[in-house]
């Protein structure tokens, strides 16, 4: 089975849309551990607060939580686990300060090994109240995989990053990340039930079916329930994952951010937006050791400068998205530009 359980299983809520004062929503997620999105959160969360805006980080992968470390906080006493156990129900009552003006935390410590993650109801609380934490922009910490609990906070958010390193197994399970979120995002997008398992089984690649394009299950959603197209294409056209490359040494590694943007819109019709890189540096180990972001302990190394020109991107696209953007082209028109690439 697939990473989203049984299709009649009850589907997490759609993200609302946020009031004009709620903060700015931003995941970072990663195909597999050891990719740096602790890394990447701390910092962009970081250069964020230096920047003037209130920001608070969340970690919410609480079998191997470290943001707090990275940040300079010893291990709090509350933490995201207290909500999770139902011992609070407010998360401001979990936040905590960090020596980084501007910038608060909440924890991941003190997990329940037995249930490492919020049950499905239980996420569906945390998603709204992270809504009304007082902040600019909230920033969370995901769990590698594609757990159900990853794939929910990595959509619900306004923007969504995947992190990535050149290397096989790294890229390889981006694109699985990827794909599992594709998927994730048009079975939420659809209220019809034989919609919603419809696209369960285009999951499977050997499906019996024959669905192996999004034009496939386009025309066979279509067929059972025609009113879900619109929703299937707006879906689509909505998904527009954010990626970084960290740890890169070469010229190469710098292209495969441009690559892996290439084969999302050849084979899935994302626009994916590759938002920039991070080197390779030295200066990077030298501030996990201070258990400092690196953009404040070494503002001038490479790796601080490119994570500092990253968070100004994602801040002009928030400001952007605050002020409104164009209308979306007609669904006719968009459909035939991704419907018949095929599903990888």
């Amino acid at each position: 089975m697939g990473p989203y359980g049984d299709p009649r299983t009850p589907r997490p809520v759609v993200r609302p849309e946020p009031p004009s004062s709620a903060p700015h929503l931003l995941a970072v997620g990663g195909g597999k551990g050891g990719v740096g999105k602790t890394l990447v959160t701390a910092n962009l969360a970081a250069a964020l607060a230096q920047a003037g805006r209130r920001v608070v980080a969340i970690d919410t992968d609480l079998e191997g939580a470290n943001l707090h470390t990275v940040l300079g906080v010893p291990a709090p006493r509350v933490s995201l686990a207290d909500f999770v156990a139902k011992r609070e129900s407010d998360l401001r009552r979990l936040i905590v300060d960090t020596p980084i003006p501007g910038l608060r935390l909440i924890a991941g410590t003190n997990g329940h090994l037995g249930t490492p993650q919020p049950r499905s109801f239980r996420r569906v609380a945390l998603l709204s109240e992270l809504r009304k934490l007082p902040a600019d922009h909230v920033l969370v910490d995901l769990g590698a995989g594609t757990h159900p609990s990853v794939m929910d906070y990595f959509l619900v958010g306004d923007d969504g990053i995947l992190v990535m390193t050149p290397e096989p197994t790294s890229v390889e399970n981006a694109y699985s990340f990827l794909r599992a979120a594709f998927y994730r995002r048009l079975r939420l997008a659809m209220t019809n039930e034989s919609a919603r398992k419809l696209v369960h089984q285009a999951m499977d690649q050997g499906n019996q079916r024959g669905i192996r394009t999004p034009l496939d299950l386009l025309r066979e959603v279509r067929a059972i329930a025609p009113e879900e197209g619109d929703r299937f294409a707006t879906a689509v056209q909505s998904f527009r994952p954010r990626i970084v490359v960290n740890a890169a040494r070469t010229a190469e590694d710098v292209r495969l951010g441009f690559a892996v943007r290439s084969v999302c819109k050849k084979y899935f019709g994302i626009d994916a937006d590759y938002v920039g890189y991070v080197n390779h540096d030295e200066a990077v180990t030298q501030a996990i050791r201070q258990r400092r972001p690196v953009v404040v302990t070494h503002p001038s190394s490479d790796a601080a400068v490119y994570l500092v020109r990253i968070a100004r991107k994602l801040l002009d696209a928030a400001r952007r998205a605050r002020g409104g953007r164009p209308a979306p082209r007609s669904q006719a028109a968009s459909t035939s530009s991704w419907a018949r690439r095929p599903i990888a």
